[in-house]
């Protein structure tokens, strides 16, 4: 039997009200299907599925109408395809005679099963459907995941078991698991998936071989099925790895054939093969710099590769060189990715498009957004969010990511005047780019529960309806959530949503102050360790001494990168004063006395949070307890022994944090409140 915990939000829960039942009961008994949508087709096939389990009745399906009120599927035709496009539906109710007709148009296939998905979403909440009117398409053309799944099973940065789609270096047989993840991601609109990590290795190199490509396809089949493409990560060093050549120079003929060849092959096996994913030259992965390069030769070389068959290549922007000397302040991680890419604006084949995470150092749990957004205004971009929780509690502990990733979206580049938000160079329109979108590092595995944590299905849920409309807010997204996973009752909704909403903020509380980010233990990023980052023999990220902390980021001087913001954010943030709190430290060193906007001086807001956060965190476990017999005894026990974990978590993070930069400065808490 299916548990509730691997249903995740699509539980089709029958609906006990009978009023409200049989009103569904009347408009959706009769599906009114066209001869050329096939009852077997993955968006009707949902729907039955849902029919039967929320109703408790099987619908009849019919060319014609069979009762006074009927459900009505059709593709679009006329002006409808212009203004649906291929993913786009409508869900109109009109009268008709003595009943009502309830029509879905869908754009295309995936329109059908976006809106197929839309319908349950709002039965499920109990929704009246009789006046319902409608249209909606996505605001972005590319609405991906990025798997970083290793054949041998492993998942880098994967805290909810082993990998769904490899097992001993081979595709998994288990492609009914993969099936029910297609099901889950489209039915919030993703359609691509990259299925293998960005780090690859030589075992995931052979994927994109003869040899293995046969069940590479057998996946693509099964994304395909709910309208999604195929990706995969490529070894920029594949040509030496798997295809026997010397170089991997992107202007050596020999190679280029070579990429040209085993492109290919792959569209041979995958017809609609999305494209590749790239890291090259950061973090020990091979590129084009080891041949004289610059990224915009090694990405165009590919793009070569892929433009016969219409696929695109997707080149991350996270380049840096981990070994350089921290301990030289004018040396910046964080102006890395403008630095090297912005004069290559202009450089790229038109089906390259550039991958850039939300901030400019690594998905920490507060930094400013990438001034890449707004600086490149001849090339396509896209932006890289991370659903799991790598930097922000690695899905053991409660976080909620969508509301840090709307202050992202929302964040004001200035680069064509007012309202050059950073969703709007997301989605293309901005700068008319011609591919755009959306990624994010996926949170799943084999766990039952597919996310480690329960509530961590909010992250990928949320992922995915924020980006296919980023006006929507992360309190209805989380409320949408809730009622699909939880049901509509009122106090499960507003104690999850509650919970949900500030947790994001207890995170940030009682972990790195300020927007200074990182204290965390090397290698496995999970708990408390202020001097114990990778790279610490190079020195620390925060710089703090006995007088103060912080990075000086600003023009005068630092590290200058305050300056790669248009003018009137770079005025913000490169004033101490104007700079807004939580983002002090990521652009100032200060003294510990330095006064806060908030009134507070720097080293009591570093003991209030952090006394505060772990009062939350124990908060969180008294919220819960509220709920108990109103959610089933297996998700109950399951976030129940999770926030336990965090709950304790969170002092140790408290006194870790205050006891280091009490004994740094000196200066007592002026509560009175013990520090060892």
């Amino acid at each position: 039997m299916v548990s509730k915990s691997y249903k995740a939000w699509l539980q089709y829960e029958k609906i006990e009200t009978v009023g409200i039942r049989n009103a569904y009961i009347k408009q959706l008994g009769n599906i009114v299907l066209p001869a050329e949508i096939s009852e077997f087709a993955p968006a009707i096939r949902e729907l039955k599925v849902a029919i039967r389990a929320m109703l408790g009745i099987e619908p009849v399906v019919s060319e014609r109408p069979s009762n006074p009120s009927y459900f009505r599927i059709a593709m679009a035709s006329g002006e409808e395809v212009e203004q649906l496009g291929s993913e786009g539906y409508r869900i109109r109710a009109s009268r008709v005679d003595a009943g009502t007709c309830l029509t879905l148009v869908g754009g295309g296939t995936s329109g059908l099963i976006y809106g197929v998905f839309h319908l349950l979403r709002l039965i499920g909440a109990n929704e009246p459907v009789s006046e319902l009117d409608i249209c909606e398409k996505p605001v972005s053309q590319l609405r991906m995941l990025n798997q970083w799944d290793n054949a041998d099973g492993s998942i880098e940065r994967g805290y909810a078991g082993q990998s769904i789609f490899y097992r001993n270096g081979q595709i998994s047989e288990r492609l009914d698991r993969v099936r029910d993840y297609a099901r889950l991601a489209a039915s919030v609109g993703i359609n691509g998936i990259s299925i293998n990590n960005v780090n690859v290795h030589k075992t995931e190199t052979a994927f994109i071989t003869p040899g293995l490509l046969p069940e590479v396809a057998k996946v693509a089949d099964v994304l395909r099925a709910y309208g999604i493409r195929l990706y995969l990560s490529v070894n920029f060093a594949a040509p030496i790895q798997v295809g026997g050549l010397a170089t991997a120079d992107p202007l050596d003929a020999a190679v280029q054939a070579w990429w040209q060849e085993t492109a290919k092959a792959i569209y041979d096996y995958i017809p609609d093969f999305g494209g590749f994913v790239v890291k090259a030259d950061s973090e020990h992965r091979p590129g084009p710099f080891t041949y004289g390069r610059d990224h915009a030769d090694g990405a165009n070389m590919l793009a070569d590769a892929l433009a016969p068959f219409g696929g695109i290549v997707i080149w991350r922007c996270f380049v840096y060189n981990c070994m350089q000397d921290w301990r030289d302040r004018t040396t910046d991680r964080a102006r890395a990715a403008y630095d090297h890419f912005t004069p290559l604006d202009g450089s790229f084949k038109d089906n390259v498009i550039l991958q850039i995470k939300n901030g400019p150092m690594d998905f920490q749990v507060r930094e400013p957004v990438s001034p890449l957004f707004g600086a490149m205004t001849k090339t396509n971009q896209m932006m890289e969010f991370q659903v799991t929780q790598e930097y922000t509690g690695q899905q053991r502990h409660l976080c909620y990511l969508v509301p840090q990733w709307k202050e992202a979206l929302d964040f004001d580049t200035h680069a064509q005047g007012e309202g050059s938000y950073v969703k709007r160079v997301a989605d293309g329109s901005l700068f008319g780019a011609k591919h755009s979108g959306f990624a994010a590092v996926s949170n799943i595995g084999d766990d039952d529960n597919w996310t480690g944590h329960t509530l961590a299905q909010a992250n990928l849920y949320g992922y995915g309806r924020l980006i296919w409309n980023p006006e929507l807010s992360a309190q209805q997204i989380a409320d949408e959530w809730i009622r699909q996973t939880f049901g509509n009752d009122d106090q499960v909704i507003n104690v999850i949503s509650r919970m949900l909403m500030g947790s994001w903020q207890t995170y940030e509380n009682y972990t790195a102050p300020l927007g200074v980010g990182w204290m965390v233990a090397p290698n496995h990023h999970y708990g408390p360790d202020v001097d114990g980052y990778e790279y610490s023999r190079w020195g620390t990220y925060h710089f703090a001494d006995r007088d103060g902390i912080g990075v000086d980021r600003t023009t005068n001087t630092g590290t200058g990168y305050s300056a790669q913001y248009h003018a009137i954010n770079a005025e913000v943030y490169g004033d101490a004063v104007k700079c807004p709190d939580e983002l002090l430290l990521f652009f100032h060193h200060v003294p510990y006395t330095h006064r806060l906007q908030s009134g507070k001086t720097v080293i009591q807001h570093i003991y209030d949070t952090h006394f505060e956060g772990a009062e939350q965190a124990d908060d969180l476990q008294k919220q819960w307890f509220a709920l108990e017999g109103l959610i089933d005894s297996a998700r109950y026990g399951h976030v129940r022994e999770r926030l336990r974990e965090q709950a304790q978590h969170a002092k140790q993070w408290r006194d870790i944090i205050n006891t280091y930069f009490y004994r740094k400065s000196g200066i007592p808490d002026a509560q009175g409140r013990t520090i060892y």
